[in-house]
């Protein structure tokens, strides 16, 4: 097994990584209504409160199914250590760089039901980048209740090496419909924000409260925003402006960190058919910084 180092990922290490394609791992979880009241209120939200049968905004199934991992299997970065169900993958950085989602819309998730979540590694690729080596994890997950099917999802997770002085940074991106809006929101990523987010997924990853910790070991200039919660934040803003539609279908990646230096901003703009609404994020210099679409039912 490779130990947690920063290591050059060669054949033989990546052809052991590589065993973990098609495991399975299957948990099951009950979806309670204290977490979606406390969602609600950490995106500032004025719901009702959640009773049985209500059903989940899209996304805020992220609060359900966390690692429950003793403190003693956490790494050093906070996170469970590497190994079990994903593979231990010897680079120090990790970051949830997308994802795909469908939904059911005759069969949602609601508060009170019972859920089964059966997961599966369907890939683990290799990089050698710019700024060192990359490895790419793709996780399935699929969502039962009692009814069956009721979301398919799937993860991209990409570790990377550490950084290094001099490394050249990505070059920024416009985002394609800058100015083009009908919907935006001012967000401040303060310290109570991304507190309550990572205390609501479990979350122990010392990047989003660490500020020693991010600076120092991982080289990034402030804590990061989490990916999850700013995608959740783009579903929101769609639920704040149509709040009676449906999502049938997201699509995201996280395309730059976002820090929590400065406020960010969330955009949307439907199609001109109403099936589709781009949602993008950018940060105070109007770069991007992640990219979504939400399909409608």
């Amino acid at each position: 097994m490779a130990a947690m180092t920063d290591t050059t990922i060669d054949t033989a290490l990546l052809a052991h990584l590589q065993t973990w394609q098609g495991r399975t791992e299957t948990l099951s979880d009950s979806i309670a209504a204290v977490p979606v009241q406390a969602l609600s209120a950490t995106l500032d939200r004025d719901d009702p409160a959640p009773a049985s049968g209500t059903p989940l905004p899209p996304l805020w199934h992220w609060m359900y199914f966390l690692p429950h991992a003793r403190a003693s299997e956490i790494g050093p970065d906070g996170h469970p250590k590497r190994g079990g169900f994903l593979p231990p993958v010897p680079l120090p950085r990790r970051m949830w760089a997308g994802g795909r989602l469908a939904w059911e819309p005759t069969n949602p998730l609601c508060v009170g039901q019972q859920v089964q979540r059966r997961s599966t590694i369907r890939s683990v690729k290799h990089k050698a980048g710019r700024t060192g080596e990359l490895l790419f994890v793709l996780v399935e997950h699929q969502y039962h209740n009692e009814r069956g099917l009721a979301l398919t999802e799937e993860h991209d997770i990409v570790y990377r090496s550490a950084a290094r002085p001099g490394d050249p940074a990505p070059p920024p991106q416009t985002p394609p419909l800058a100015g083009q809006q009908a919907w935006s929101r001012a967000i401040v990523p303060d310290d109570v924000l991304l507190f309550r987010y990572s205390a609501l997924t479990f979350n122990g990853h010392r990047i989003h409260y660490d500020r020693k910790y991010v600076t120092e070991v991982e080289g990034y200039p402030g804590l990061i925003v989490h990916g999850p919660l700013i995608a959740t934040l783009l579903l929101d803003l769609l639920r704040r402006e149509m709040p009676g539609a449906q999502v049938a279908a997201f699509d995201f990646r996280a395309v730059r960190p976002t820090f929590d230096l400065h406020p960010f901003s969330v955009h949307g703009k439907p199609s001109a058919d109403g099936r589709t609404v781009e949602l993008w994020a950018q940060d105070h210099e109007g770069f991007l910084t992640m990219q979504g679409m939400a399909t409608l039912a």
